[in-house]
């Protein structure tokens, strides 16, 4: 970051440069350390391995000062959250010691169940200067289907234990008796109460650190440093809106299925550039469904603002003043805007579906920025079992790798997690393997048909579960599943998701969106992730690239002759 933007404005309040600086910087840090007490100090692969987390500062009004990596879809869950402690707790009424936890899915913050908030408030002296916050996707929250992720749930009641800003820590005694009602209503205790203090301890690290730069720099240095800091988010982010092409972009697309045999809904937006500012209007979306492909208002501005970053600078640090530009319009009640009950167990497809409609708006005016379409799904997995060799009872669960599109001057990105993602990795083979009753047969890229081009869309991957628990119980939340990933400037659709479960008896099920499938020891599971769509004519593809594609399994000689017109 370059300070000499705000300079002037710092000097003109006689504070140093150099020290602002030094405090940005230091907040920035203060997120990556808080990120790694998560990934040390928690007990679920799906957190120290997959990294399903973010963690963040905010001031004492809850505008995000400082974000350290994690899932890109949690942009906006972090200050929303605080937004909406600062209701139930006002911020007279906070002590140091407390600690704030939710995870309800209709108010600031809220995904679905399984995500959880942790909020510390603050305090140097007698006075709030913030809060130091992560939310994590905790394996076990209850609810009707083991690893609480379910495609069957009707009412948000089915979904699991329902936290709504309630007091975890007062004044630094535990909350003993809530520990108890938590751990009671979950089915693997240990891991979800070790994962609740993994929270615990990162926001305390973050409120560790941040009271000691109040206390070496003074109050007013420090705060004037966070405001000065959004506010050069801001100035930034609406000095590259300026520069994009102004006017008014449209798009529509579906998801197939809401998990309740419903389909398809259909997802609309308008999005207008103007003046350093960005709309998105959703009216025409289809109103929530009866399954749980549901997501609230928090999804809905974490995708958008996800969309803002692809279009701007992502590698400025993400702050609430690089929000500020953005406004949404949406009514209550449509698919991206459920109200309460609306089961939102799986809300995370209509999240990454909203990211990638807001992209596909702008792509043509935006080729230099934005790819065709990528496989568009989380790929979220679950396998529920019990081991058989510790006898232990576990959930898997992962997100998959997929395709991205091509863009204007390159193939697109091969086996990438989908856009909601972020910095988010596969379980380890070996941790999988020796944890889960499974065994990891094949994982590679597939052939499949989809994503010519000039620039060929990313390949997207195969894996192979091989079951090797005596019953276990599969789980499948997919979408792009009968859609395929859009195409560019005449380059072809990619290719769809699903899973497969090959029978030992030679019998084969295709699941898209299914809980609690039973399957058997000897049984194999093979996931398909789709490929990215590609750009351009396929018959403008180099014959240089077409024999490397050859050469390194993407294409088979006969999509070669028939997609690109290419014989050996």
């Amino acid at each position: 970051m370059n300070p000499v933007h705000s300079k002037s404005a710092q000097a003109a309040h006689g504070y140093d440069p150099v020290t602002l600086q030094v405090i940005k910087d230091s907040l920035t840090a203060i997120g990556q350390e808080m990120f790694q007490v998560m990934i040390r100090t928690s007990m679920s692969p799906i957190i120290y391995e997959t990294t399903d987390f973010a963690v963040g500062l905010t001031d004492a009004h809850g505008e995000l000062v400082a974000q350290g990596n994690g899932v890109a879809g949690f942009l906006a869950t972090l200050d929303t959250a605080v937004q909406s402690t600062l209701q139930h707790h006002p911020a007279d009424t906070l002590k140091s010691g407390d600690v704030i936890i939710t995870n309800t899915p209709y108010e600031g913050g809220g995904t679905h169940l399984s995500d959880v908030v942790i909020i510390v408030p603050i305090l140097v002296g007698n006075e709030l200067v913030g809060f130091s916050v992560n939310k994590s996707h905790w394996t076990e929250i209850g609810g009707k289907d083991a690893g609480s992720v379910t495609t069957t749930a009707t009412e948000i009641f089915q979904e699991g234990l329902h936290l709504r800003f309630v007091k975890l820590y007062e004044e630094g005694r535990l909350n003993r008796s809530l520990v108890d009602v938590i751990a009671a209503n979950v089915r693997m205790p240990d891991q979800t109460i070790g994962d609740m203090h993994a929270g615990v301890a990162a926001a305390r690290t973050g409120e560790r650190r941040v009271q000691q730069l109040f206390e070496r720099y003074g109050m007013e240095t420090v705060s004037f440093a966070m405001a000065d800091l959004m506010d050069y988010g801001e100035r930034l982010t609406r000095a590259q809106l300026r520069a994009l092409p102004v006017g008014t972009y449209e798009a529509e697309d579906v998801i197939e299925e809401d998990g309740a045999g419903n389909g398809p809904f259909k997802l609309k937006v308008k999005v207008t550039l103007r003046d350093g500012n960005m709309l998105a209007d959703f009216t025409g979306t289809d109103p929530q469904a009866h399954g749980p492909i549901n997501s609230s208002r928090t999804a809905l501005g974490t995708a958008v603002r996800c969309a803002l970053k692809a279009i701007t600078d992502p590698d400025l640090p993400a702050n609430g003043g690089c929000f500020r530009p953005i406004e949404i319009i949406c009514p209550d009640g449509t698919l991206v805007s459920a109200q309460s009950p609306a089961p939102v167990s799986i809300y995370y497809e209509s999240l990454v579906a909203v990211i990638e409609l807001v992209w596909k708006a702008l792509a043509p005016a935006m080729l230099e920025r934005l790819p065709a379409g990528h496989y568009r799904s989380v790929g979220g997995t679950f396998l529920a079992g019990t081991h058989p060799d510790s006898r232990q009872f576990f959930v898997l669960g992962e997100p998959l790798l997929g395709g991205w599109g091509a863009t204007h001057q390159r193939d697109g990105l091969n086996g990438m997690f989908c856009c909601a993602n972020g910095e988010t990795y596969n379980i380890p083979v070996e941790l999988a393997e020796s944890r889960y009753g499974v065994q990891i047969e094949q994982y590679a890229f597939h052939q499949e048909a989809g994503g010519a081009g000039q620039y060929r869309g990313g390949r997207g991957v195969v894996l192979d579960y091989r079951v090797t628990s005596d019953e276990a119980f599969l789980t499948v939340t997919y979408s792009r599943t009968s859609t395929h990933p859009w195409g560019l400037n005449g380059g072809g659709e990619g290719s769809s998701n699903r899973a497969e479960i090959h029978r030992q008896g030679g019998a084969l099920e295709v699941r898209t969106m299914a809980t609690g499938v039973p399957v058997q020891q000897g049984d194999l599971i093979r996931i398909f992730t789709g490929h990215g769509g590609g750009y351009g004519d396929p018959r403008a593809r180099g014959r240089d690239a077409i024999q490397r594609d050859l050469r390194d399994g993407y294409i088979t000689p006969e999509q070669a002759r028939e997609d690109y017109g290419f014989a050996q």
